[in-house]
């Protein structure tokens, strides 16, 4: 009997296809909506879950408090430091950067751009494990250079200045001159990409600070290492070191995995308020199914006069257009879906080719989409339920002589 529902109520939505397309409208523009924009977080969510993972997620990173990210704070850390978290036992490694934002002039502009202090000497294997990054154009900074500068991708095509950057040419950098060695693989957001990468001790001389300070650390836990106790292991000697009392510390400390795990509470958020707006257009599209089946009742209450006159059962009545409505809802979804699919993909499209950026990428887990269906059916389904129960509760009689 239900296979028999399925091909009633698909030909009553076939008969009435002008009345039904509109009542769709709601539900198929409110799924897309919900598609696209899940489909585009879920994308940049996994992107940066994929950029953790190159990382590592033994990393772990200390940064001086009270800034608002590496090079913002007014407290720095030192090489004394750097020392103790590598006598730290589970550390195998650790390395410090120095980070400030820089004023840089080419071609007679001036433009403003985040700087990073590449280190020169010492163990290169835990540089090579951060920054994954290959030269594209030119070659990277090496032992021995000192005003020598490589960039990030956008420098060399996406006409940041009037015109491009190419390996050789001068930049001044705060008012000294660099000369640019190279240029990084895009990596895919602008932050990275507009990076400027100076020798470390060339860009301290520029702001005239200490050659031991730094404005992050990163370390390393070693194998067979728990990344949570090696944190608390840091935070103590550091206390020790720094003379610091627990409560009072002027650093922070955090896993790969406990910062990526903030990204994602906030990518969440964004989700949920971005899908919540679109639900706007779900809630529409239902209010308008339940007219169309309420129009439809009226329209067949002879129908229904017969069929209860041959046996039917008000149950059946409540079934038969139960489904109708679910089916409306299911047709509306599954165009919903290909809309939201074709949107994203677009939004992918645009911003890889114009932007050039892999932060908007459309990622469809097979939950998104199956739950996007069946939550249009069930909307389609919950909607034609009064109108349905009131179909099933029509006597016989009064149904016959309708007109």
């Amino acid at each position: 009997m239900i296979y028999d529902y399925f091909i009633l109520g698909l030909r009553n939505i076939t008969r009435r296809r002008l009345r039904s397309w509109l009542t769709m409208i709601g539900i198929f523009i409110g799924i897309a909506a919900v598609v696209a924009l899940v489909s585009l977080t879920q994308g940049l969510q996994k992107y940066i879950s994929d950029e953790f993972a190159k990382i590592g997620r033994d990393k772990i990173i200390i940064q001086p408090k009270g800034g608002f990210g590496p090079g913002t704070s007014k407290v720095s850390l030192t090489d004394k430091d750097l020392n103790t978290i590598k006598s730290v036992p589970g550390v195998s490694d650790a390395l410090g950067f120095y980070v400030k934002p820089v004023q840089m002039e080419f071609n007679n502009e001036v433009k403003y751009f985040p700087a990073l202090g590449w280190p020169t000497t010492g163990n290169t294997k835990l540089l090579n494990e951060l920054f994954q990054y290959k030269i594209v154009d030119g070659r990277n900074i090496k032992q021995g250079d000192k005003f020598k500068v490589v960039l990030g991708h956008y420098f060399l095509d996406q006409n940041i200045f009037d015109r491009n950057v190419k390996p050789g040419d001068k930049v001044k950098i705060n008012g000294e001159e660099f000369q640019v060695a190279g240029f990084y693989e895009i990596i895919g957001n602008p932050s990275d990409d507009t990076n400027v990468y100076i020798p470390d001790e060339s860009l301290k001389a520029l702001y005239n600070v200490r050659t031991d300070e730094y404005s992050v650390i990163y370390a390393k836990v070693a194998s067979g290492f728990d990344p949570l106790t090696a944190v608390d292991t840091i935070e103590r000697a550091l206390r020790r070191e720094r003379n610091l009392k627990e409560g009072n510390e002027d650093f922070e400390i955090q896993t790969a995995e406990e910062l990526m795990a903030a990204f994602n509470t906030l990518l969440n958020i964004i989700q949920g308020v971005l899908v919540g707006i679109a639900l706007i257009s779900l809630v529409v599209g239902a209010i308008g199914i339940m007219n169309t089946m309420y129009t439809a009742v009226l329209e067949r209450t002879k129908e229904i006069g017969i069929l209860k006159a041959v046996g039917g059962k008000n149950s059946d009545i409540m079934i038969m257009f139960v489904i109708e409505s679910g089916i409306l809802g299911l047709v509306g979804g599954a165009i919903g879906v290909l809309l939201g699919i074709s949107f994203s993909k677009l939004v992918q499209f645009v911003a890889t080719a114009a932007l050039q950026t892999k932060l908007l990428q459309a990622y469809f887990p097979w939950y998104l989409i199956v739950g996007a269906l069946l939550f249009s059916f069930v909307v389609g389904t919950l909607s034609g339920m009064l109108p349905a129960y009131q179909a099933s509760r029509q006597k016989p009689v009064d149904s016959l002589r309708y007109e």
